[in-house]
């Protein structure tokens, strides 16, 4: 029984077959397998994330039941709409992403053995950290210390303390709001393991709460509106392929086929998923400006119904790094917010320090994000789930990578070694090979053809580690950051692992501008720097085919 969870998906043809192919010939197979496969990830996973969804709730409910306004679980129609279950609904949600157990955690995110990263390496001093500033003196470190876990241990408690008390009071969400941001300027890992684009906003909110629900109203529709704004580029509709063909619930294996120009000859995608593509950006775009506009309840119902049924179908595509939390929360507070309290206005929020906050968060950051990418994290940008995200490959020569093991503090084993605890090499090897799919099949993935020529001689000679796995063992948390593993990330690295020439070569791609689709990159060696760099654009790349030629 526990076998059969355990087991993935069959590879075609073994395994050991696709391992002496060529460089070339193996991305195209790897390709063929994803599209109708997706990551095969075993039964085991699903139950992982459905068991870890309920613990969730189950959390959430309980610590309700602390708070004299709210009840116990048998008391939840009484209390389910108001607005303090929505408090410690975000306030438990920054307690489990900013532990690690939230979207950064389990097998869809490269994690097995420990399932999360997060407190593992926050509590543990001598651990990488990422500054916000890394030239500058006292705050510019990239070592942990004590005072690091110190501050991290008391961002801890206090959100603990907010979970158990009896109301959400400014009193005891300041701490908190304070912590998060002091942090985020010691290492920016841990204010985007927080989600702070998202709960950071909603957290200040609860300072003032006169304007607490008018507030919150705004954060909701600004996340829907810029996750919509944000998938006006070529490159979602890719992204819509590498997602379906990766849900647990859409095995239909016409429909995958269907997403594709000419399956297995042609995986750019079809006119199909255009289709899928554009008219989900069409609902995600009209639904929440209705929302916001309109005071008809009969109407508000419906179009809840709607953005209920959108984020249940990017719930079923299991989509990877698995903001799922996320998705249980925009939906239940929509519903708190615009349905059961249409007295929200966000028109009369007048309070001068969440105005200001909002224009940096809301205005500010995601135009500069969307305009100069290279500058914001995507996260920060609000370019959510588009398919613009930055991203980097890291290619490590011979035995290279088991330097990471040797000269750097950290709590996760490599994945290979992860994997090694419940399979045997090659079923460890191909689980791992079809994130180079994940990667190429993404339309700026495809930039990878012309770079890697420029960044290695012979590919073969490499092992080719995605930087969403440096990042995930090295910093402790990953969900698509390019940012976190690119020049930092690598000086860290160099620093303690002295790599010599030809060892380690970087390859970073930044995000396409939003305006120019332009997509800046550059290539490093580990130890003599910038090797090239250049640029290419999103129409280039449409005409490739994902697979390496």
């Amino acid at each position: 029984m526990l076998k059969r969870l355990l087991k993935p998906a069959d590879f075609p043809d073994g395994f050991e077959a696709w391992e002496k192919l060529p460089f070339a010939e193996k991305t195209k197979k790897i390709c063929h397998v994803w599209a109708l496969q997706g990551f095969g990830a075993p039964n085991f996973v699903i139950g992982f994330y459905v068991l870890k969804l309920a613990f969730y709730v189950f959390i959430w409910f309980y610590f309700c039941s602390f708070s004299r306004d709210l009840g116990t679980y048998a008391d939840v129609a009484t209390w389910w709409f108001k607005l303090e279950a929505l408090a410690k609904a975000i306030f438990w949600t920054v307690l489990i992403e900013v532990v690690g157990f939230g979207g950064s955690s389990g097998p869809l995110s490269a994690r097995y053995l420990p399932p999360l990263g997060g407190i593992t390496y926050f509590l543990r001093p001598r651990t990488i950290k990422m500054p916000l500033f890394p030239k500058a003196p006292i705050i510019g470190g990239d070592t942990r210390n004590i005072l690091d876990v110190i501050l991290y241990a008391a961002l801890l408690f206090f959100l603990i303390k907010i979970c158990i008390a009896t109301s959400v009071t400014p009193e005891n969400v300041l701490p908190v709001v304070m912590l998060l941001p002091i942090l985020g300027v010691l290492d920016r890992t841990i204010f985007l393991a927080a989600r702070g684009d998202v709960y950071f906003p909603a957290m200040v909110c609860f300072l003032f709460p006169l304007d607490t629900g008018n507030a919150l109203k705004i954060v909701w529709f600004a996340v829907w509106f810029w996750a919509a704004l944000s998938k006006l580029t070529p490159s979602f509709t890719s992204v819509v392929c590498v997602m379906i063909c990766n849900s647990p619930v859409l095995k239909i294996d016409a429909l995958k086929k269907r997403l594709f120009k000419n399956y297995p000859d042609d995986l750019r995608p079809s006119l199909f998923a255009d289709c899928i593509a554009h008219c989900g950006t069409l609902f995600e775009f009209l639904l929440p400006i209705t929302l916001l506009l309109t005071h008809n309840q009969d109407f508000i119902f419906y179009i809840l119904i709607g953005i209920t049924c959108f984020h249940a179908f990017i719930f079923i595509n299991l989509p990877m790094a698995v903001p799922l939390e996320w998705n249980i929360i925009m939906v239940f507070g929509g519903w708190l917010l615009f349905y059961r309290h249409p007295e929200f206005s966000p028109a009369s929020v007048s309070n001068p320090f969440i105005l200001l906050l909002f224009f940096i968060s809301y205005v500010l950051l995601p135009i500069v994000g969307n305009l100069f990418p290279k500058f914001v994290s995507f996260l920060m940008s609000m370019r959510y789930y588009a398919g613009t995200w930055a991203y980097s490959i890291w290619l490590f020569k011979g035995d290279a990578l088991d330097k990471i093991d040797a000269h750097i503090t950290k709590s996760s084993p490599s994945l290979t070694k992860q994997l090694n605890f419940f399979y045997d090499r090659a079923t460890s090897e191909s689980i791992l090979s079809r994130v180079i799919a994940f990667r190429l099949m993404h339309l700026p993935g495809r930039a990878l053809h012309d770079l890697i020529p420029k960044a290695v001689d012979n590919i073969d000679a490499y092992t080719w580690t995605d930087g969403e796995f440096v990042a995930g063992e090295i910093l402790g948390w990953n969900f698509g950051d390019g940012h976190l593993h690119h020049e930092p990330l690598l000086n860290s690295v160099q620093k303690r692992c002295h790599y010599a020439g030809g060892d380690l070569r970087v390859i970073m791609v930044e995000s396409p501008q939003f305006h120019t689709q332009k997509i800046n990159w550059r290539i490093y060696d580990a130890k003599d720097g910038l090797i090239t760099s250049g640029f290419t654009t999103v129409g280039e790349l449409k005409n490739k085919m994902p697979w390496i030629c």
